[in-house]
Order: structure tokens, then sequence, then C-alpha cells
């Protein structure tokens, strides 16, 4: 005679573990699927605080910067007028500026090492002065 035993069922031949259960991933997809559908519509994508800046075409000829204000963005502040000024001292004076003429030109000079966020504070604190004709010099004093 054997000693050895068949297993009578299934489950015996596995040890008495149970199989493992499978796992839809249905219902993930679909919260998934309406997570994104939510925030799709929950977003803006409207951009309010758009400064245009218009780049100059191949074969144009440069205006005439007469009577335009210069402002320098350096690295130790900016500089208007040939004098070192704060944020809101600039605001006031291209208002004051610009109360006679509003399509007076003001051309943002920024020197070689001045980072992108510091020039655009202050194109965004001239826009709210109320400069229309804003243009972008490089260091250069080319256009």
């Amino acid at each position: 005679m054997s000693t050895t035993t068949t297993p009578r069922s299934f489950k015996d031949s596995l040890g008495g573990r149970r199989p493992r259960a499978l796992v839809s991933l249905t219902p993930l997809i679909d919260v998934v699927f309406i997570l994104l559908l939510f925030f799709m519509l929950a977003s803006s994508f409207s951009d309010l605080h758009s400064i245009v800046l218009d780049a100059p075409t191949q074969g144009e000829a440069k205006p005439a910067l007469q009577g335009a204000l210069l402002v320098d963005v350096r690295l130790d502040g900016v500089r208007f007028a040939g004098q070192y000024v704060g944020l809101e001292e600039l605001t006031q004076r291209v208002k004051i500026a610009l109360a006679d003429n509003p399509q007076r030109r003001v051309l943002v000079r920024p020197a070689t090492r001045v980072s992108l966020q510091d020039t655009v504070r202050i194109l965004d604190a001239l826009s709210i002065a109320g400069a229309v004709n804003l243009s972008l010099m490089d260091s250069g004093g080319r256009r």
C-alpha cells in the first residue's frame, strides 16, 4: 500500500491558500476619466495678464527714439531718467510722463544677466502705469 494520498479537491492542492481575486481596472479608469473631465471644465485658460510685445520684422526701419522714455533694468536696481528708483516710484513717474501723451514710447533695456522674471515684473509695472507702446531693447542698445 502506498502512503501518499491524493488531494480530494483543488483547494487541498493549494495547501489551504485561497486563489487570488482578480482586480478590475474599469472602476479605476472611470474615476481617472471623471477627474480629468472635472479639471478640464473647472480650469480657466484665459490669460488676463498678458503683455503684448511686437518683434520687428527683418526689413523694418527703426522708428525714431526721440521723446521715448528709457527704463534700464540692472542687477542692482531700476534706472529711470538716469536715477535709481523703486518700483512704485517708477510707476508714478511713468504715469506723470504719459499724462500728456499716452502713446509715448517706453523702452525697457535689461542688463546682460538680469533675470527674465525681473524684466517681466518691470513690464507689468509699466503696463499698470498706462504704457501701451512698450519696446524691449537688448543691452547693446539695438532693438
